[in-house]
């Protein structure tokens, strides 16, 4: 498959071509389950015509179905685009599919989708991880020039990493949310999945900057990336040595192995320790279900998606809701629910807050002494479908990555080996809040490491 870059040189005919290229491609890898839908310029009007891009089930994208993967969203056609799905038009670039996600961004392999699991392109029998799974499925499966996915902690690098792709989520406020299915409204972030980091920098330019419609929307001018990548650059990288030692024997001689070319190209590497990631846990899942559980009192059959047969108002709300949302969902709001309640909003949500302050300092004063910080994207490589059953504890997979997003920070995640069995281990490089250049110049010149040139 082509780069970005290179689709970006195309003309209109070369795009046409390419397109019916890879509608072919979807067909051919359907199995994998991580189109939902793949929609023609013909169904979808000559305006969406451009390069093609994969687009997560949650980015709202004009005359189509978005569903957030859920059952209860069955029906809703978007009456607008996102902010970043305009920019993409803008820009000669057009959506091109729905990626399968885990239900509202809930979950960690897309395993929770209404329309079945999405399976991992390296190995079948393994998660892709989520909740954009489906969108790093099929850039890593080349049915996918880039694609578009959101990450509320860690849902863009962690499929990215089990499937072995890039992938970056800039600082909170940088790309609009606005026309983005809300889960945790103050953790959420647009981003891409790419096979490289210049494409990640090209369609990260193409998406960010202020947008009056998001209120979250940051009034910084933003200053393109892709044309000032320089991989040699040096820079001092604290590698968070504790995350490293607790991660998988596999993930830990990998990227002990990533440090030393690190060192090699010049950088310098200092070493550090963040608190216990159950802090993160812990303060992320308070936060993050408590806010879910305020976005989705929308979905109650009365304004919009699917509507439970009833013989009342309270009825109507109970059935809907119960019959509309699954499991994993209907777990998070009652959780969220519950912490917001009278009498727990102290006991557990002012202290979630408190620790959030407490995790935001602590990459802060690193990141003090350093460009960027390095550590694991998860404990173990993409692990079997089943293998992880109880749901507090594919919770844990998520450990070094929510982190990122209860501080507001830009990161990205880097394939640097496979393990025996083929499959991907990826590095997670971030960085100080709208320090974007930083955080792409670190990962391009790991990646020109990596590679060896």
């Amino acid at each position: 498959m082509i780069t970005l870059k290179e689709a970006l040189k195309l003309s209109p005919s070369d795009i046409l071509a390419l397109r019916a290229e890879l509608k072919e491609k979807i067909k051919a890898n359907k199995h994998l389950g991580a189109y939902i839908e793949q929609l023609t310029s013909t169904e979808i009007g000559d305006e969406y015509a451009g390069i093609p891009i994969a687009i997560k089930d949650n980015i709202q994208v004009k005359g189509w179905n978005v569903t957030s993967c859920s059952k209860i969203l069955q029906g809703y056609v978007a009456p607008y685009n996102a902010t970043v799905i305009d920019k993409l038009l803008k820009a000669g670039l057009a959506p091109f599919g729905r990626t399968n996600m885990d239900e509202f961004a809930m979950g960690s392999t897309t395993e929770s989708s209404f329309y079945g699991k999405t399976l991992n392109p390296l190995d079948n029998s393994r998660v892709p991880g989520g909740s954009s799974g489906g969108s790093a499925a099929a850039v890593a499966s080349n049915i996918a020039i880039a694609a578009l996915g959101s990450d509320t902690g860690g849902s863009i690098r962690q499929p990215a990493a089990f499937c072995g792709c890039v992938g970056f989520k800039p600082t909170y406020g940088r790309v609009s949310r606005f026309g983005l299915g809300a889960y945790s409204s103050s953790l959420d972030q647009i981003g891409p999945i790419t096979s490289c980091v210049e494409d990640a920098a090209l369609l990260y330019d193409i998406i960010a900057g202020h947008d009056p419609k998001d209120s979250t929307s940051s009034k910084l001018e933003v200053i393109s990336t892709a044309d000032k990548l320089d991989a040699n650059k040096k820079l001092t990288i604290a590698v968070i040595k504790n995350y490293i030692d607790e991660a998988s024997d596999d993930v830990k001689k990998a990227l002990n192995l990533t440090i030393e070319k690190l060192k090699n190209s010049g950088h310098k590497i200092i070493y550090k320790d963040l608190s216990n990631s159950k802090y993160d846990i812990a303060a992320y899942y308070i936060i993050a279900t408590a806010e879910a559980s305020a976005n989705l009192s929308r979905y109650d059959g009365v304004r919009y998606g699917r509507r439970a047969e009833c013989k009342n108002l309270g009825e109507m709300y109970a059935k809907t809701r119960g019959e509309g949302f699954g499991a994993e969902v209907q777990r998070r709001m009652l959780l969220g629910t519950f912490v917001l309640s009278s009498g727990y909003y102290d006991a557990y949500y002012i202290k979630a807050q408190k620790a959030r302050a407490f995790i935001k300092r602590e990459y802060e004063e690193i990141l003090s002494e350093s460009d960027l910080m390095f550590m694991p994207v998860a404990p173990s490589v993409a692990y079997k479908f089943g293998e992880l059953s109880d749901p507090l504890k594919a919770y844990l997979s998520d450990i070094y990555t929510i982190g990122v997003n209860l501080a507001g920070l830009p990161a990205i995640t880097v394939p640097v080996a496979k393990d025996d069995n083929g499959l991907n281990i990826s590095a997670q490089l971030i960085g100080k809040a709208w320090a974007e250049q930083t955080v792409l110049d670190g990962a391009y010149s790991l990646e020109k490491s990596i590679k060896g040139n």
